[in-house]
Parts: C-alpha cells; structure tokens; sequence
C-alpha cells in the first residue's frame, strides 16, 4: 500500500510543469490554425453579395416553427460551408415561411431573409455543412447573387420538415408560374 501511495506522488515538477505548458501551447495553436482558417474561408468569400434585408412587414406565416440554423453550404456540396455574412453560425432560429418568402429570426446572430423568388427548393437529408443529424434536417435551397446554396435547419418537430418541404415546393411553383405569366405579358 505504502507503494501505491507514493507512485502517485508529483517527483518530477518541472517535467510536469513542462508537458503543461507545451500541451496547452499545443492546444492554443491548434484553435489559432483553425480561426486562420474560418478567416480565410471568409475573404475566399468576400465577392459574396450582401444577403437581402428583412422585410418590416414579411407577411402573415404559412408555417413557423422553432428550431435551430446549422449553416449554409454552396449546393450541391455539403461540406463547403459559407462563412460570409455570419451563414456560418449555427444558432437558434425561428422559421416562418410566407408568401414572400422564408424568414430565419437567430437569436445572436444576424436574422436571414430569403425572398421567394430565390427559393429552389426543399428536401429532407441529414447532414450539412459537416453537421450530421440521423433524425433528419429541412435542407432550403436558394440563390442569392450568382451562387446557389443550401441552407440546413433542424426543427424542434422533425416530423414537420416534410410539411415544410411540402410548402416549400408549392412556394416555388407559384412564384415560376407568377414570373411566366408576368413575362408574358
């Protein structure tokens, strides 16, 4: 027992005090490469337009759910995850989806706003921009500028997102064939 007790004991503290330091050094380095990264990610970025202003009055919801934002990605490639203009943060979000388009409200984050002239499209999957949830995601496809992206929410009700993809669609649909009709005449 007596032996027990004094392998346990600190012998050798500048080792110790050492292997601290160095691995704390370690793991600040590691968090700095990656903030580089994150800031690169972001000038490689920059030429991305300024995302549309919410509207004051956005109209009455067709559907609104809490949830959460778990970022954006360029479509098509789910783990290219966009940066600029705060897409990347994950955060709260409160959906609602009107005739004018869809609404993200983040608390701590800057709220986004997608006309519904820019939606694409909507489609259940589970992962996005590296996040992968097995109980399924609402994955909203939109164009904003020249680029085509995705955006990933998971609602509080997984068993809404089909309801969701559903009015989405429907939201398109009605938009394409209000854009024909005006364009032709």
């Amino acid at each position: 027992m007596l032996l027990a007790t004094e392998k346990g004991q600190v012998t050798d503290w500048p080792g110790y005090i050492g292997a601290t330091v160095g691995l704390l050094i370690l793991v600040a380095l590691v968090y700095w490469l990656m903030r580089q990264g994150w800031n690169w990610r972001r000038t490689l970025q920059s030429d991305l337009p300024p995302l549309p202003a919410v509207p004051q009055d956005p109209g009455p919801a067709l559907l609104a759910a809490p949830g959460r934002y778990h970022g954006s990605t360029t479509a098509g490639n789910w783990l290219d995850r966009v940066v600029a203009h705060g897409l990347g943060t994950r955060s709260l979000a409160e959906l609602t989806l009107t005739e004018r388009g869809l609404l993200a409200r983040r608390p701590g984050a800057d709220d986004l706003w997608i006309p519904a002239a820019a939606l694409a499209g909507a489609r259940p999957d589970s992962g996005i921009a590296g996040k992968v949830v097995p109980s399924g995601l609402l994955v909203v496809g939109w164009t904003h500028g020249d680029r085509e992206l995705e955006s990933g929410f998971r609602l509080d009700a997984a068993a809404e997102h089909e309801a969701w993809v559903e009015a989405v669609e429907a939201l398109v649909t009605r938009t394409k064939t209000k854009k024909t009709e005006e364009a032709a005449t």
